[in-house]
């Protein structure tokens, strides 16, 4: 979808929410392509910016309900560091 800027001012919800769904929201002035409003995750991976273990973990379509991260209980093993 292409906005011109006073339009994706004025209608800024609709254009976010459109973002979120999937689909970018190219914004243009005087016929020129000048913004595009993606949605946060797509320019995370578009920018390369990584985010922690848990926060990635987090936001994949799982429910975080099912999500259960524990620690082992039991002892660590043995080693060897004589050699």
């Amino acid at each position: 979808m292409h906005w011109q800027v006073q339009e994706a001012k004025q209608r800024f919800s609709e254009v976010v929410r459109a973002a979120e769904a999937g689909e970018p929201q190219v914004v243009t002035r005087h016929g020129h392509e000048v913004a595009v409003v993606i949605d946060i995750g797509e320019y995370r991976r578009l920018s390369g910016a990584h985010a922690d273990l848990m926060t990635h973990l987090r936001s994949e379509p799982f429910v975080e309900d099912d999500l259960v991260i524990e620690r082992a209980r039991e002892l660590p093993r043995e080693v060897d560091l004589a050699g």
